[in-house]
C-alpha cells in the first residue's frame, strides 16, 4: 500500500509539473513574441549555429574564463540531463525498491557514469553554494558580483540539486547494503562507502529506498512547478533558454556581439533603416518601450542568470555608478514580464478608456503603458538616466556574458530613443553633435587644421613628405593612412600620427593621407545614440574612399579602426583595415623596422577597449614592445579581454564624469601598481584619458614627473632612429 500510495502521488505531481512548466513556457515564448523581428542573419546557417551553440555550451568557454567556478558549473550543467534517467529510476522504485532500468541497469559503464557525474556535480554545487555565501552582498558591499542578484532562488536552485544528489546516493547506498547492487565497487565507490553505514534488512531498505525516490522525484516536480511560478527566474530558465539565445547570437562564428554597433532596422526587421523614407510613427527610432525591443533583446533579458560577472568587469560600476549591466537588463526582464500579459490580451490606452471601470487586480495598467524606459525616480522610469549615459561601450559586459546577452545594442537603442525622439541628453554632448555637423570633428576645428601634423613633419630636422590624396590615389600608394580627428588636431595624439607617418616611411611603405578631405568616422555620435549623424559622416566618407580608389587602409585610432572596419561595410564602404600596431608589428618581424636603441624602461601596457575586446588584437602591441630592446613589460591585473576602460568609449569623452570616482583615476592607479616608467598603449583616446589622470596624479605628489603616456609607435621609432629619450626631451625643452 506504501508504494502504491508514493507512486500515486508522485504521478499526480508529475503531471501537475509538467502542465505547469508547459504553460509557463509558452508564456514565455508569447512574451518574446511581443518584440520587433530580429536582422534576417540571425536565422542561419542552421548548421553553423547549431554547432556553435554546442560547441560554446558543451565547451563552456566563456565559464572557463573563472576556472574553478567553470570547471563546478560544467559537471552541474552535464549531471542535468545524465540524471534524468535516475529520476525515471526514481519513479519505478517508488511502486518497487528494486526496479531497476531496462538494458542498460547493470552496465559498468552506466553505473560509472552516474556516480561520476553526481559525485563531481556534488562537490561543485557545494563549492559555488559556499562561493555565494562568501561572496554575498551582505559580506563585500558593492564589490559583490550578486548584488542585484535574486538571492532566494539562487540558494533554493542549490538547495535542490545538492538534495537530488544526495537522493541518488542515498538509494545506491541502500541497495548497495542490500546487495541489490550491480555495480563492482572500484566503479561506484561512493555508493558503496555510503551502503557500509547503511541497514541491509529489507524490511528496513526497501521502504527507505521509496521513501527517498518519493523525496527525490517531488523535489525535482516542485522545481519544475517553482520555474511555472516565476517566470523571471533565470538561474532557474537559463537551462532550457540560454542554448536557444546563444544560437540566435548576432555572430554565427560564436565571437561576442561586440564590433560592429547594432544597425537601426526599419519595421519589418529585414533591412536597414533608411532616414529619407523612415516613418517615425512606424519604424523603431531605438527603444522608447519595451515592444521597441526585438525579440531576441526580449529572449536576452529572459536568459539572464545573475551571475553577475558583467557587473563585476563594468569600468562604470567598478567606479561608484549606478550603472550595473546586469541591473539593467533585470530592471527591463521584470518590466517585460509586468506589461506582456496586458499587450497579450490586446489592453491599450484606447481600451482602457472605454472600460475605466474593469478591476485588474488593483494594478494601474494605464501607468504600466505608459511607463517610460528611460526617466528619474519621479518620472517612474524602468532605467534612470544615470545609468544609460554612463556605459562607456566599453564590452566588457558582453565579453563575459556566459549566455551572449548584447548589453551595449540594448543600451545603445535606449540612447537613440532618448536622442533622436525625445532630444533628452547630457548637455555637453549637445557641443559634441554640433560640432560633427557643422565641422566633422568633435572639437569644431577649421578643415585645413588636418594638416598641421604634415606641415610640421616637412619641417623637422630629417622631414618626412607625407602624400596628400587629391582626386585618386596613385597606383604605387599602398595604404591610405587614416589619420583620425583626435590624431589630426589633439596635440598629444599627433605625436603619435608623426610617428607612426616616419615609421612608415623608414620602412619605404607608400602611403597617402586625405586631409582636408577626411571627416570623422561618426562613431561618437552612433555611440551617443545619434545615428542620423553617423550615417551622414559615414556615407561622406564611404564616398570619398571609393572615388579615391581606396583597398586598405591603416587606421591609428581603434574607434575609427573599428568604424572602418567593421560598420562601414553596412553602407557599402568594404576595405581591408588594420590598426598602425598590426602593420608595425609585420614590418618589425619583417626586418624593415629594426629597434636598435636600447630602452632601458619598466613599461605597462594599457588594452584600448575598441581594439582588444571589440576586435581581439591583443598581440601586436605586446610583440612590438617585446622587440624594443631593454623594455622590462609588466602587465596590469585587469589586462586584455579583462582590461579595463580608459572611460572615453560611449561618446563620454565628451561628457562630464560626475558621479563617483573618475574611470581613468582608477585605470591610472592600477597602473601604478606596476611601478611604471612609462605607459604605453595604443589609441589617441586612451593617451588623452589616462595622461589626464597622470598629471593629476603628478600634481598630487602620487606619480613621478617623469612617468610618462606613449604610443607603441613613438616608443619604436624612438629605438629605430636611435634617439634617448632624455636626450629627446631635453632637447624638446630647450627649443620651447
Amino acid at each position: 500500500m506504501l508504494y502504491l500510495t508514493l507512486g500515486i502521488i508522485t504521478s499526480v505531481f508529475a503531471v501537475v509539473a509538467f502542465t505547469m512548466f508547459g504553460l509557463a513556457l509558452r508564456q514565455i515564448v508569447r512574451t518574446v513574441g511581443i518584440g520587433r523581428p530580429v536582422e534576417p542573419e540571425r536565422k542561419g546557417p542552421f548548421g553553423q549555429r547549431l554547432t556553435m551553440t554546442l560547441i560554446e555550451i558543451i565547451g563552456h568557454g566563456r565559464m572557463l574564463k573563472r576556472p574553478w567556478i567553470g570547471v563546478a558549473h560544467w559537471f552541474v550543467m552535464v549531471s542535468f540531463p545524465l540524471l534524468v534517467f535516475t529520476v525515471i529510476e526514481a519513479q519505478g522504485e517508488v511502486f518497487d525498491p528494486h526496479f531497476h532500468l531496462p538494458i542498460i541497469y547493470d552496465w559498468t559503464i552506466y553505473g560509472l557514469a552516474i556516480e561520476f557525474i553526481a559525485g563531481t556535480s556534488l562537490v561543485g554545487i557545494l563549492g559555488l553554494t559556499a562561493y555565494r555565501v562568501l561572496s554575498s552582498p551582505k559580506r563585500l558591499g558593492r564589490a559583490s558580483r550578486f548584488m542585484h542578484s535574486k538571492h532566494w532562488t539562487a540558494y533554493y536552485v542549490e538547495a535542490y540539486i545538492i538534495g537530488l544528489l544526495i537522493a541518488i546516493f542515498a538509494i545506491r547506498g541502500f541497495k548497495a547494503a542490500m546487495d541489490d547492487f550491480p555495480f563492482p565497487v572500484w566503479a561506484t565507490p561512493i555508493s558503496h562507502a555510503v551502503g557500509s553505514f547503511l541497514p541491509g534488512e529489507a524490511a528496513v531498505a526497501e521502504p527507505a529506498i521509496a521513501w527517498i525516490a518519493a523525496f527525490k522525484l517531488v523535489i525535482s516536480y516542485m522545481f519544475f512547478m517553482v520555474l511555472a511560478g516565476k517566470l523571471t527566474m533565470g538561474i532557474g530558465w537559463h537551462r532550457f533558454i540560454a542554448p536557444v539565445n546563444i544560437y540566435f547570437k548576432r555572430k554565427a562564428d560564436g565571437s561576442p556581439s561586440n564590433g560592429a554597433a547594432k544597425q537601426m532596422m526599419d519595421k519589418s526587421g529585414t533591412k536597414p533603416l533608411d532616414f529619407e523614407e523612415a516613418d517615425p510613427d512606424e519604424d523603431p527610432f531605438g527603444a522608447g518601450k519595451i515592444e521597441d525591443f526585438t525579440w531576441k533583446g526580449l529572449l536576452d533579458f529572459s536568459s539572464c542568470t545573475e551571475c553577475g560577472r558583467c557587473q563585476s568587469q563594468c569600468p562604470a560600476w567598478n567606479t561608484g555608478k549606478p550603472l550595473s549591466p546586469k541591473k539593467v537588463i533585470l530592471d527591463l526582464q521584470r518590466h517585460a514580464y509586468e506589461k506582456a500579459p496586458y499587450l497579450l490580451k490586446g489592453i491599450t490606452e484606447e481600451t482602457l478608456a472605454e472600460k475605466p471601470d474593469e478591476s485588474h487586480a488593483g494594478v494601474d495598467v494605464l501607468a504600466l503603458l505608459n511607463k517610460p524606459l528611460v526617466g528619474t525616480e519621479e518620472e517612474g522610469g524602468v532605467i534612470h538616466p544615470d545609468e544609460l549615459w554612463a556605459c562607456t561601450n566599453c564590452g566588457a559586459c558582453v565579453e563575459q556574458c556566459p549566455v551572449d546577452i548584447e548589453h551595449i545594442d540594448h543600451i545603445l537603442d535606449m540612447r537613440r530613443y532618448q536622442v533622436m525622439v525625445e532630444s533628452n541628453f547630457p548637455s555637453e554632448a549637445n557641443t559634441l553633435l554640433k560640432n560633427l555637423e557643422n565641422k566633422a570633428n568633435p572639437w569644431g576645428m577649421a578643415e585645413d587644421k588636418r594638416m598641421d601634423w604634415i606641415q610640421e613633419l616637412a619641417e623637422q630636422e630629417n622631414p618626412v613628405e607625407v602624400e596628400v590624396v587629391d582626386d585618386k590615389l596613385s597606383p604605387e600608394t599602398e595604404y591610405l593612412f587614416w589619420v583620425g580627428c583626435a590624431g589630426a588636431l589633439e596635440d598629444r595624439a599627433k605625436k603619435t600620427t608623426k610617428a607612426i607617418a616616419e615609421l612608415l616611411d623608414i620602412a619605404g611603405v607608400k602611403f597617402a593621407v586625405l586631409g582636408g578631405m577626411e571627416a570623422c568616422t561618426g562613431d561618437p555620435a552612433r555611440r551617443l545614440g545619434m545615428e542620423y549623424v553617423f550615417q551622414m559622416l559615414a556615407q561622406q566618407n564611404v564616398e570619398t574612399l571609393n572615388e579615391a580608389g581606396v583597398t586598405k587602409i591603416v587606421a591609428s585610432c581603434p574607434h575609427c579602426f573599428n568604424t572602418l572596419a567593421n560598420e562601414y561595410p553596412q553602407l557599402g564602404g568594404t576595405y581591408e583595415v588594420v590598426h598602425h600596431s598590426q602593420l608595425l608589428a609585420k614590418l618589425v618581424e619583417e626586418g624593415k623596422l629594426i629597434p636598435v636603441e636600447n630602452i632601458d624602461e619598466n613599461i605597462t601596457y594599457h588594452d584600448p577597449c575598441f581594439l582588444g575586446r571589440h576586435n581581439k588584437v591583443y598581440t601586436p602591441p605586446r610583440d612590438i614592445m617585446a622587440k624594443v630592446p631593454g623594455v622590462k613589460t609588466q602587465e596590469m591585473h585587469r589586462h586584455k579581454e579583462r582590461g579595463f576602460c580608459c572611460g572615453a568609449g560611449g561618446a563620454r569623452m565628451w561628457m562630464e564624469e560626475r558621479i563617483g570616482k573618475r574611470i581613468n583615476t582608477e585605470r591610472v592607479d592600477e597602473a601604478l601598481t606596476t611601478n611604471p616608467d612609462t605607459v604605453s598603449t595604443a589609441c589617441p583616446f586612451c593617451q588623452v584619458m589616462l595622461g589626464d589622470a597622470i598629471n593629476e596624479k603628478k600634481s598630487q605628489g602620487e606619480a613621478k614627473e617623469s612617468l610618462e603616456v606613449v604610443d607603441v609607435s613613438q616608443l619604436l621609432l624612438r629605438s629605430v632612429k636611435g634617439e634617448n629619450p632624455a636626450a629627446g626631451e631635453a632637447k624638446e625643452k630647450a627649443e620651447a
